[in-house]
């Protein structure tokens, strides 16, 4: 298992060393920043022995007037990451209304996410559904709703699925088939606050262990995002604990 890769602070990763391990995943908005240039991040990549692995990318999914505009992006998104390297497109979304979630929105994402899955087979890439805070898959039933409905493979952030009251270890227990690419991030569930793997609440001996039960055996992107400190003293922090545990 590869345990790389540290985000950005500020809801952007940085597209260099972290002085911890090599960068895993960049936002879209990363690669939209090259799009005109591709040589320069081609060339930064390459001079800092950096592997982009993925492209993350998010969208509301549940409006169908503003669903083609959503699905060119993601199409972009994967056109971009798929220049630049990248092996796995990864997408969050699946808007909250005001007024309510309805059922059938639960069923426009998992059709939503069945279009993802083509548009990054038609790129190279390998596709995965990323639960998120502020979406409509936050808590583990809701989860299981838009699993139940998608063949898209999971991503599971361990601190965005244990704010929704779920257990990361369990989550990836129940989907080993369909286990895609790891976000590893800790949380301390009393603030809400992210904090470095090891700093919060969470139990990753438990997550890794289940992860190695699925048989995964690839990257496992570690993520912060929103920290006080300093961010490459978080990634080392992170780093040495992933080190100890991995031993």
């Amino acid at each position: 298992m590869s345990a790389q890769g540290a985000a950005g602070t500020d809801g952007r990763e940085r597209i260099a060393p972290s002085g911890a391990g090599l960068v895993g995943q960049v936002f879209e908005g990363n690669v939209a920043d090259y799009a005109d240039r591709p040589g320069e991040l081609l060339s930064l990549l390459e001079e800092t022995g950096l592997t982009l692995v993925g492209v993350y990318t998010g969208a509301n999914f549940v409006y169908p007037d503003v669903l083609p505009d959503e699905l060119a992006k993601v199409t972009r998104t994967a056109e971009l990451a798929a220049r630049f390297g990248a092996e796995r497109l990864v997408v969050g979304g699946g808007a909250r209304r005001a007024a309510g979630t309805r059922e059938e929105d639960y069923d426009r994402l998992g059709a939503a996410l069945d279009k993802v899955v083509e548009i990054a087979e038609a790129h190279g890439l390998d596709s995965s559904y990323h639960p998120h805070l502020g979406t409509i898959a936050e808590s583990p039933a809701e989860v299981e709703k838009v699993m139940a409905r998608t063949r898209i493979g999971f991503c599971p952030d361990t601190a965005h699925l244990a704010a929704g009251g779920g257990d990361p270890a369990e989550l990836i227990r129940r989907y080993p088939d369909r286990l895609a690419h790891v976000h590893l991030k800790d949380i301390d569930l009393t603030t809400g606050e992210f904090l470095p793997l090891c700093r919060g609440s969470l139990d990753f001996k438990s997550v890794l262990d289940a992860v190695r039960e699925a048989g995964y055996d690839s990257w496992a992107i570690v993520e912060l995002d929103a920290y006080d400190g300093d961010p490459k003293d978080a990634a080392l922090v992170s780093r040495a604990y992933l080190d100890r545990l991995l031993g």
